[in-house]
């Protein structure tokens, strides 16, 4: 490479009285780095409520511009002033988005990207059993049927200690029979959500998080909410039945699909149980068909 660029210099430099400035492999690599890095920041920020912030930064950074075109001091010496201010509340301005994208970086697995670890995935360790998943499709579409909400949180690789405590602890085992009868109304479990670990229920009546996204749809209740509310905090899959339509849900990773056929749920789940795993249905992995079930306008599918 190095030879290469030295060659065009001398090309130039004898021909067109013109140089290539010094260029090395390690500058190629950073500048891509750095691009990478910034196109990464600016697709986070766009479909959330930072773009318009981000927005309203850049226009403060172009008046700055200008006052220094034009030599307003006095807008200067208050910018020199307000910039230290200004850094720290950025920060506090953008906290949500900033502790989304430190947990998205925690959970990156980087080995994955390497083809060479698909060898080993198909022995990842799965997260509950094939059990598990028929149960809950079931029970969620008999719940559906008779109109009855329900908030199931499945929790991943995040752990919901936290949500855990405000519920009333549980360790039983996941089946259709249970979860009917913790969700029918006017029983005692019924109000909240329930957080399954692995394969069992280890707690009922558990309060959720609300977002504050204001692109959901207004005709959603609170247990959609919660469910977005919980995806925004940590890697939990959350299945809500709706009491008002009867419609099934799922939200993850801030984003919320309605609607769901029970073939979908029972794909969803099948990646959930080992997210690793390389399955192809026809040519394409699995992950990239969840993918695209989640890949809507702004990141939200509202299934009408």
């Amino acid at each position: 490479m190095d030879d290469f660029v030295n060659s065009m210099d001398a090309f130039f430099s004898d021909y067109f009285d013109l140089s290539f400035p010094n260029i090395h492999v390690t500058d190629v690599v950073e500048v891509l780095i750095i691009a990478a890095f910034f196109y990464e920041v600016l697709i986070l920020i766009k479909n959330t409520r930072a773009w318009m912030l981000f927005r309203g930064i850049l226009f403060i950074l172009a008046m700055f511009l200008a006052a220094a075109l034009f030599q307003m001091n006095t807008i200067l010496w208050l910018g020199e002033r307000l910039f230290n201010a200004g850094m720290i509340a950025v920060i506090v301005v953008f906290q949500p988005e900033l502790r989304h994208a430190l947990e998205q970086l925690g959970r990156q697995d980087f080995l994955l990207s390497f083809n060479f670890t698909s060898l080993f995935a198909r022995t990842a360790e799965k997260r509950f059993e094939d059990r598990m998943i028929g149960e809950l499709v079931s029970a969620c579409y008999a719940m559906a049927v008779v109109k009855t909400g329900a908030l199931i949180v499945i929790e991943q690789d995040v752990r919901l200690t936290e949500q855990e405590r405000t519920g009333i602890k549980m360790d039983a085992l996941v089946s259709r029979q249970l979860l009917l009868n913790i969700f029918e109304k006017n029983t005692p479990l019924h109000d909240g959500a329930i957080i399954i670990r692995g394969d069992r229920i280890v707690a009922a009546t558990c309060y959720l998080p609300l977002t504050d996204n204001l692109a959901l749809s207004k005709d959603l209740g609170t247990r959609h909410r919660a469910a977005v509310g919980i995806s925004e905090v940590s890697d939990a899959l959350t299945i809500v039945v709706s009491e008002e339509t009867g419609q099934v849900s799922v939200a993850q990773d801030r984003k919320l699909i309605r609607n769901v056929s029970a073939t979908g749920m029972e794909d969803i789940l099948r990646h959930a149980q080992r997210p690793d795993a390389y399955e192809v249905i026809g040519e394409q992995p699995r992950a990239f068909l969840l993918r695209r079930i989640f890949k809507r306008k702004g990141g939200m599918a509202d299934g009408r």
